[in-house]
């Protein structure tokens, strides 16, 4: 029985009935990305028979909320509070002697491209990607790890783009100050990682102050096991599947993209630093990790983002839940759920919202009888207790994301927040809810036994 990340992470979805198997052959080349396209990547598939490789390729493992919940042991309810206390109360990880990730070490003769089935997703794509990569560098005088999931072009044999750009800010402070001294920042590439490991990443180390290993090992209960790298001074999972050591080449750019991303548009093109591959190391017979772009690593971001958001309309007004939503490239639209308490209470839950991320650029605020995770309660409470007149809060020309095309196009983004609770006293009357009596949770099973 595997300890942690990826094949512990298989082994419950396959023990769950949640992982296919795929044993026709697939091209990688858009083939793949078809087929996780086709379930969303909201299913988890193992590609065993990639034309041209004979290492299998894995996604859609992190696209589904509640895979998350599952595999970490957590409910809707208690994710907030297990997010928020793992960033406050972050745990130590265990630096092993050796572990899996080394038993192959390979330092001649590297062609990632050649050694490992790496997909093509779009039409537009400029190369071939590695979607799911978590970069992984070391802060020399802290000694803090950071990390972040990034995407990687395939260049030359042992050559690859790292985009480090929407990186942690003390990253690229610290690529800038080396370069500047022309000097290498070593990194690694890690893939094949569990939940808890994707989500630490997501958190800000510039924001919290905090070691992403140790809010790992808070998320996860126990200590991150941790071994040293081959050839440079980073540490990563022991039982990853596949490490690529290295460094970030001072004063060198290669033009990265077009790539098709968040939402489904193609980023533009930009010159962007070179990762040099010194080693790979690899479990035996590994699993290289995929994600179609890139909605597994937008998916983690934003379960992060609702504890963040939480956290700041909570100090405002009474917070129930947050949902940042998929479609709104988990990022730009959130679903506020308040007890209100007073008429002022939602559009002060907008501020807040809006004010805890620059990204947020639409916010809707709904009461406790209404679903968040449903669109269709939600689009309820929208046509029934929403006037534009009174109910819309619009702020123009603010700060926005550069991975959202209109803000891209203008330089700015004009924000929306909508009030869509009912009124407090009599009136609320008005809109109460109708349900069947005894049966507001029906099991269908019971009446229909083989349904899914």
């Amino acid at each position: 029985m595997e300890r942690q990340m990826f094949r512990k992470t298989l082994e419950l979805l396959q023990s769950s009935d949640r992982l296919l198997h795929c044993e026709k052959p697939v091209d990688p080349i858009y083939e793949l990305g078809a087929v996780l396209d086709y379930f969303n990547s909201e299913q988890p598939i193992v590609f065993s028979n990639v034309k041209g490789h004979k290492v299998p390729v894995v996604g859609g493992v992190f696209g589904e909320r509640q895979i998350y919940y599952d595999l970490m042991g957590v409910t809707k309810e208690d994710r907030l509070q297990r997010i928020m206390h793992a960033i406050a109360n972050p745990k130590p990880p265990k630096l092993l002697d050796t572990g899996p990730v080394k038993e192959n070490i390979i330092t001649r003769n590297i062609d990632i491209g050649r050694m490992f089935p790496i997909p093509k997703s779009n039409g537009k794509d400029s190369e071939r990607f590695i979607t799911a990569g978590m970069l992984v560098v070391k802060d020399p005088v802290t000694k803090k790890t950071y990390m972040a999931v990034r995407r990687f072009q395939i260049n030359e044999k042992d050559e690859i783009n790292a985009l480090i750009s929407g990186a942690s800010p003390l990253l690229i402070r610290h690529f800038n100050e080396l370069e500047a001294r022309g000097e290498k920042l070593e990194c690694a590439l890690v893939l094949g990682y569990d939940a808890e490991y994707l989500l630490a990443s997501q958190i800000s180390s510039e924001k919290y102050g905090v070691d992403k290993y140790h809010v790992d090992s808070a998320l996860r209960g126990e200590p991150l096991e941790l071994v040293k790298c081959h050839s440079i001074d980073v540490e990563v999972p022991a039982f990853a599947e596949i490490v690529l050591e290295g460094y970030l080449v001072p004063n060198k750019r290669v033009d990265e993209g077009p790539f098709g991303e968040l939402m489904g548009y193609y980023g533009e093109v930009a010159p962007n630093p070179v990762m040099k591959i010194q080693t790979v190391m690899h479990r035996n017979n590994p699993y290289f990790q995929h994600a179609f772009p890139s909605p597994e690593e937008h998916l983690s971001n934003g379960l992060i983002r609702e504890a963040e958001v939480f956290s700041y309309v909570n100090n405002l007004v009474d917070a129930k839940d947050v949902h940042v939503t998929v479609p709104g490239g988990c990022r730009f639209h959130a679903i506020v759920q308040i007890n209100k308490k007073h008429e002022g209470d939602p559009k002060t839950a907008i501020m807040g919202a809006l004010g805890s991320s620059k990204d947020i650029k639409h916010v809707v605020v709904v009461d406790e009888d209404i679903n968040i995770y449903d669109n269709r309660d939600v689009e309820i409470a929208l046509a029934s207790r929403v006037q534009a007149g009174k109910d819309l809060v619009v702020i123009g020309g603010a700060l926005g994301s550069g991975l959202e095309a209109s803000h891209v196009a203008q330089g700015y983004t004009d924000k929306l927040g909508i009030d869509a609770t009912k009124p407090l006293g009599e009136k609320a009357k008005l809109f109460e809810r109708a349900v069947i009596p005894g049966y507001e949770n029906i099991d269908i099973g019971k009446y229909f036994p083989d349904m899914k």
